[in-house]
């Protein structure tokens, strides 16, 4: 049986032009999925969603995966491999008016 792991690394959390979750370290896992839900809104706004790792949750470089934008409502969602020992989220808002509150799940599979 494959072992799993949700972990809620942001809740309620105010975006106003950046935020980086807490590293979280992810040797054992095999794959990973972000998941970024928008609890309120923020029409106009879109959000540039980057993942990010490390060797040492010290020192940070982009994922090759890439950036991905989405609008600001809703849930979006990103999937990662190949990423060594630790990851995090950047998001970065663009544009809109009110910035929205974001919850961040990592969802983790050996």
């Amino acid at each position: 049986m494959r072992e799993s792991q949700t972990a809620v690394l942001e809740r309620g959390a105010e975006l106003q032009d950046q935020l980086e979750t807490e590293p979280f370290e992810t040797a054992w896992a095999g794959e990973a999925r972000w998941f970024v839900q928008f609890l309120t809104p923020d029409p106009g706004a879109e959000i540039t969603i980057i993942p990010q790792i490390s060797p040492d949750g010290l020192a940070w470089v982009d994922h090759e995966t890439g950036p991905v934008t989405v609008p600001a409502e809703g849930l979006s969602t990103l999937s990662l491999a190949d990423f060594g020992h630790w990851v995090r989220l950047r998001l970065r808002r663009t544009g809109g008016s009110a910035p929205p509150l974001v919850r961040v799940y990592l969802a983790l599979k050996e």
